[in-house]
């Protein structure tokens, strides 16, 4: 900014004062006293390029960007961040008058949220693209991303997104119970866009009335507000029943008859009932998608998992080292959204017996609690060890003599020897191997996968209703393929089958591995 203040000479004069000096030269004639600062600038120039000696142009090249055509400075301009173009049309009236051109902005719309519109039809409703981008797209920047909702244990998952002339709040929601290879289903919650040039307009699309007037309050960072200000519009005129009964049919695709299991009754119309008290007047947070590295056991990401009469659930699957870790994002109220509902130990794995002894429940559960008691002991020990070295370190501190660093080759040792039986484990398991549910196993999808890769050692997080005496008990993980997993809980002789969620959903990547595990903590510690 500072060099084209100095090239277009703004101050007093208003005109360029490289300009005006060689005007009064040429009028006084050459001094030889005075260096030929031009030749020189140009001499510098060519030779910081690696030119050596630049040649005296036939014409003279132009010195301010004021010289410039205006269709190239239209070019120069609309290839600059839209943030540094309020600054740049302060240097002089040129350039404010030039970056008026709608062509910078539609430029800017397109190639920063992905505006790709016929942004010409604006003019017929006299909206500009600098409108568009300035009061529309800027001003709303932050709230794009992935999202969850605060609505108690249930959560959920909010994408926002740029969709055409449009910011859209889509809510993506699970497929229906049991059928959790299915695509998933989205709704908009809420839209902003620009009815006239003075500002956006928010509206509320909760209903079936059509959108109606909402508003939208950004918190503070990575958390914001939606309010309708017309929730007369999500009333039936069926009154409640008519509106559960509607609820019903989307959410779980059926009617209250077709569901016989009593406590599942119990539990959709609790979720009604607690839900709809909301009315789209909501707070959410940021939420990342985990980062990914090499070495994973496959590509983290969200994916969708049965839990019983609680129908489909969104987890996040990332690895944390020699842990992998699943986060609720959608929860109920004995495990809330938020929790780790599943821990994969990466460092155990398990060997199935073969396929006829893999149907005698006992049999697996015999292998399952061998690699939990060795787990167990691995832990004490570690304890241990840590406490024998705390109490080391403090009968070395009144010791005057300059002790020899600890050796570090039996933890780095026993890490490493951890980490190469993981890798092992992975190296040495066949491609496949046939795989069966135990005999007594509860299954909501009858269709799972019939062979899997590998298994490895881990637990689950239980709890009783309103998330009472949480504990975790021992499961087995199992990896069926790049998109599937399942879990087995020995305590609730249950399985769990999990599909990933192919959605590609926009500016959802975490800044570091450092902002992401942060937000895992955040999440976790509002439902505790």
């Amino acid at each position: 900014m500072a060099v084209c203040a100095r090239l277009c000479g703004v101050g007093p004069s208003r005109g360029c004062r490289r300009r005006g000096a060689q005007r009064e030269q040429r009028r006084e004639g050459p001094a030889d006293s005075e260096p030929d600062t031009d030749a020189e600038e140009e001499r510098i120039e060519g030779a910081r390029l690696g030119q050596g000696e630049a040649p005296a142009p036939a014409a003279r090249a132009p010195l301010s960007l004021l010289e410039l055509p205006p269709e190239l400075l239209v070019q120069i301009f609309g290839s600059l961040p839209g943030t540094d173009l309020p600054s740049l049309a302060r240097v002089c009236s040129t350039f404010r008058r030039i970056l008026r051109t709608d062509t910078i902005w539609r430029r800017r719309c397109r190639e920063e949220y992905g505006v790709c519109e016929n942004l010409r039809k604006l003019e017929i409703t006299g909206v500009s693209c600098r409108d568009v981008y300035a009061k529309l797209l800027h001003r709303y920047r932050h709230i794009l991303g992935l999202w969850q909702p605060d609505i108690g244990p249930y959560g959920g998952l909010l994408n926002v997104v740029v969709d055409g002339l449009f910011i859209i709040g889509w809510m993506y929601l699970p497929p229906h119970d049991p059928h959790v290879d299915d695509p998933m289903r989205f709704k908009p919650l809420f839209r902003i866009h620009l009815m006239e040039r003075k500002s956006a307009t928010v509206e509320c699309m909760y209903g079936h009335k059509g959108p109606h007037n909402g508003h939208i309050q950004i918190v503070k960072k990575d958390e914001f507000s939606t309010k309708c200000n017309q929730t007369d519009h999500h009333r039936m005129s069926g009154g409640r029943q008519e509106e559960f009964r509607t609820w019903l049919r989307e959410e779980w695709g059926r009617t209250l008859e077709d569901i016989f299991h009593e406590h599942m009754q119990e539990l959709i119309l609790m979720k009604f009932i607690y839900t709809s008290q909301y009315d789209n007047c909501l707070t959410y947070r940021r939420i990342y998608l985990p980062p990914s590295s090499p070495d994973d056991l496959l590509n983290p990401g969200l994916f969708k998992g049965t839990y019983g009469s609680h129908g489909l659930e969104i987890v996040m699957l990332s690895f944390h080292g020699k842990k992998a870790k699943g986060t609720k994002i959608t929860g109920d109220p004995n495990i809330p959204a938020g929790q780790q509902t599943v821990e994969i130990d990466l460092a155990h794995p398990i060997q199935l017996p073969d396929i006829e002894n893999l149907r005698n429940f006992n049999e697996l559960s015999r292998i399952v609690l061998e690699v939990q008691e060795q787990v167990r002991r691995e832990q004490q020990q570690e304890e241990e060890e840590e406490g024998q070295d705390e109490e080391e370190g403090r009968s070395r501190q009144g010791d005057s003599q300059q002790a020899e660093p600890p050796a570090q080759g039996d933890d780095a040792g026993a890490e490493g020897t951890e980490a190469a039986g993981a890798a092992a484990a992975q190296e040495s398991a066949p491609n496949s191997q046939p795989f069966v549910l135990p005999v007594g196993v509860i299954s909501r999808n009858e269709d799972y996968p019939r062979t899997c890769r590998m298994c490895f050692y881990g637990t689950g997080l239980i709890a009783g209703h309103g998330f009472t005496s949480p504990e975790r008990t021992p499961g087995i993980f199992i990896l069926f393929d790049d998109d599937r997993f399942g879990f087995i809980w020995l305590e609730l002789k249950s399985f769990s089958l999990y599909s990933r969620i192919k959605v590609s959903f926009q500016n959802a990547e975490a800044p570091s591995r450092e902002a992401f595990d942060e937000m895992l903590k955040n999440i976790q510690s509002m439902t505790t």
